[in-house]
């Protein structure tokens, strides 16, 4: 199916550190950096290559980890089994992400979020992913043709669809489902790597694993 025309698409933006586009979100933000002066308690940028064909799309910061350093999945949990499946993916130089500082390098990847502040409860309203829309669509339309758009969670997967212009109903979300994007780019959907999923299982690191190899493979088909 052909994508409907894109407001969101037409109207990207790089990334603004000092964006306060949402009320909720931008008094949290001030709330959090009171509470913990040391933390980075600002909009959290992509980390990775702007030409990366792997896009990894996150839900938002988390309080003690991107909030905390200013980088994605950087010193939280959900981070532990992200990189380390990039790094035994070869999308990474090393397996641990703790700090800004860390020497971490991503091949072929960048790594962001639907919504770039932390929120209360690490629950957006859809009104704040809508808003954040505009520094996600930047990303994508950077995915070079061929590449692969990897969802973590609900949340991330119709925020990529909603940018792109598709209908959700078009686009249902399922762990491990394949959609194919404009410009011959493919939507990959994972469970969010949380505390939670990991924990209850739902998400097993074979299963996340099984993803990332998946991306690979269609990465290295596209490519031959």
């Amino acid at each position: 199916m052909q994508p409907q025309p894109s407001a969101i698409m037409a109207q990207t933006q790089a990334f603004d550190i000092d964006c306060t586009a949402c009320p909720r979100l931008a008094s949290f933000l001030r709330e959090t950096r009171a509470l913990y002066p040391a933390y980075y308690a600002r909009p959290v940028p992509a980390f990775g290559p702007l030409d990366a064909r792997l896009l990894v799309v996150g839900l938002a910061p988390g309080k003690h980890g991107a909030n905390a350093t200013g980088r994605p999945f950087t010193g939280d949990y959900a981070g532990i089994l992200l990189y380390q499946t990039l790094f035994d993916t070869g999308f990474s130089n090393q397996a641990r992400a703790d700090r800004p500082d860390d020497g971490l390098e991503l091949y072929d990847c960048r790594v962001t979020n639907a919504v770039r502040c932390l929120p209360p409860a690490n629950k957006p309203s859809a009104s704040e992913v809508n808003n954040c829309s505009r520094f996600l669509g930047y990303d994508l339309a950077a995915t070079p043709s061929g590449g692969i758009v990897l969802a973590l969670g609900r949340i991330a997967h119709e925020a990529v669809v909603r940018c792109e212009g598709y209908r959700l109903r078009d686009y249902p979300f399922a762990h491990g489902a394949r959609h194919r994007l404009s410009r011959r780019r493919t939507l990959l959907d994972s469970y969010h790597c949380s505390r939670y999923n990991t924990q209850t299982r739902r998400l097993t690191a074979a299963m996340f694993y099984d993803v990332l190899c998946d991306a690979r493979a269609l990465l290295s088909a596209a490519k031959a």
